[in-house]
């Protein structure tokens, strides 16, 4: 299945993104919300799988049949989203309004020296975490991601926030770990996505929304291997310009005998699988995992 989102094609012209960031930092967030409409109608025209995935996903999580107006609700949330991480990688939080529920969880947590692992989704807006740390920075944050699955975009949020670059990891690389616990040992944190398995890293296959997809065991094993506390972070964008921070501790210390380490990071899986099943219920057109989740050869 990891073949089937990193194969993908990424759409967009990147000439078009850069002037759609250029006027949104020059004009301000309500001038530039009009864009939003055509970059979501586009999505519906010219994006035939990504329009069935949205549906097969929508139809499960709202338990009925998904309709067009659904699908582009789906894809106006992504384009909202993609809007907003502009002013969020900028650090230009005035006109966004941020709620964040756990932080004292987090805190407590950062306040002992150790940085720690936030597990995210493609479920809303990961960048909202940036809100964590607010203008003065007070939380580094590194993220793990695949940067070669969206150059156009990577391209042009560098170019925006150059900085941080240099806080974003590469997974499966040999210095991968070193970096990650490096950031920890500095009290920093480390964003992962958890939602996707890549290349033959294991997996389990875990019930979500009512059929078994296979989600990866990487994130717990890796927390286990550098004894790390592990927080799940959903940041769910509810229209205008309100998001909703929730943060939930999933472990104080992810600690497992090396023997043991493939059982336990199962039962994890399986953990954050219900957690993420509970918030896609309750903010659904929030899935942006645009291809053929459960793998069953949409067409």
């Amino acid at each position: 299945m990891s073949a089937v989102w990193h194969a993908e094609p990424e759409r967009g012209n990147e000439a078009v993104m850069r002037l759609v960031a250029w006027l949104a930092l020059r004009l301000g967030r309500r001038t530039t919300r009009w864009l939003l409409y055509p970059m979501s109608l586009y999505y519906l025209a010219f994006a035939p799988r990504a329009r069935r995935a949205s549906r097969a996903f929508l139809g499960r999580a709202l338990a009925r049949k998904a309709g067009v107006s659904d699908v582009l609700r789906n894809f106006h949330t992504y384009a909202a989203t993609l809007h907003d991480r502009i002013y969020l990688l900028c650090g230009r939080f005035d006109n966004l309004d941020i709620s964040i529920d756990g932080a004292a969880q987090v805190e407590a947590i950062l306040a002992r020296g150790r940085g720690c692992i936030l597990l995210g989704s493609h479920l809303g807006s990961f960048d909202a975490l940036r809100a964590l740390g607010g203008q003065d920075k007070r939380y580094p944050i590194n993220i793990v991601m695949y940067e070669s699955a969206a150059q156009k975009v990577s391209g042009v949020l560098n170019s925006l926030a150059p900085e941080l670059k240099a806080r974003v990891i590469a997974p499966g690389r040999p210095d991968t770990m070193l970096r990650i616990k490096e950031c920890l040992e500095r009290g920093e944190i480390v964003g992962i996505l958890g939602d996707r398995p890549f290349g033959s890293e294991k997996s389990s296959l875990c019930p979500f929304l009512g059929v078994p997809a296979r989600f990866p065991h990487g994130p717990f094993r890796l927390a286990m291997a550098l004894e790390a506390p592990v927080v799940l972070f959903f940041g769910l964008y509810l229209g205008g310009n309100r998001y909703q921070i929730c943060l939930e501790v999933l472990a104080e210390r992810a600690v497992a005998e090396r023997g043991e380490r493939a059982e336990a990071a199962a039962r994890w899986v399986e953990r954050y699988v219900r957690r993420l099943e509970h918030y896609a219920r309750a903010a659904p057109y929030n899935w942006f995992n645009f291809y053929d989740f459960w793998h069953e050869g949409l067409r």
